[in-house]
């Protein structure tokens, strides 16, 4: 038994955390998008749109996909666009495409259970031996990192804002179409924007900082 009286997990953390970050494309950053001229990049067709949507398995929020029709798809908004490895989002690394069609869960919703994963993190004095306890901390920081990986599930990493802090647009689930802000590099905490006391629309946040509509 652990120290929190729970039997030890037969769950192999380590593999399910490789498994789980196969979901993002590193390349994404460095890959040219193939519509990618000399000029700005054009919007996005009406079957182009349908085909990307197709592909990640989602449906884009209204304002997000009237966005992509009408607007420029670069600029501050990390661009859709077709690369090598299929659709996704070019300068982008964050995003877990294998996670794209789960829902994005309200911070509420795993709150109690972060806490209880942070209490079971092993010390050093509960193993005799460092190997032993070498080996229980690589399992721990393995499902701490799986369980941070699916804290963004069902969003887009849609604007790195600097310093570790980026935005997400909501595209599964009840949140679907609300941006929030992913300021874990500090507060490890995920965000919802607040414009007047009312969620913030795709539509609103353009005009807008991500940092100008937190309420910290």
């Amino acid at each position: 038994m652990s120290r929190t009286g729970r039997a030890p997990t037969t769950t192999d953390w380590t593999a399910e955390a490789r498994r789980i970050a196969r979901g993002r494309r590193a390349g994404e950053v460095g890959s040219a998008p193939s519509r990618q001229g000399a000029g700005a990049a054009a919007p996005l067709s009406e079957s182009e749109i349908r085909e990307a949507e197709a592909e990640l398995g989602i449906a884009f929020p209204d304002e997000y996909r009237a966005y992509l029709r009408r607007q420029d798809v670069g600029g501050a908004v990390n661009r859709l666009c077709r690369s090598t490895e299929g659709w996704g989002w070019h300068g982008d690394p964050d995003t877990n495409y294998d996670l794209l069609t789960t829902a994005f869960p309200h911070p509420d919703s795993y709150r109690a259970h972060e806490d209880e994963l942070i209490g079971r993190e092993p010390l050093t004095q509960d193993f005799p031996e460092h190997d032993a306890y070498q080996a229980a901390f690589e399992q721990w920081d393995a499902e701490y990192e799986v369980f941070q990986e699916r804290r963004t599930a069902g969003a887009v990493f849609i604007q790195d804002n600097g310093c570790g802090f980026s935005t997400l647009l909501v595209v599964t689930g009840p949140h679907r179409g609300s941006p929030w802000f992913d300021g874990r590099a500090t507060c490890d905490q995920i965000l919802p924007l607040d414009l007047g006391g009312r969620p913030v629309s795709f539509t609103d946040w353009l005009a807008r900082r991500s940092m100008d509509l937190l309420g910290w």
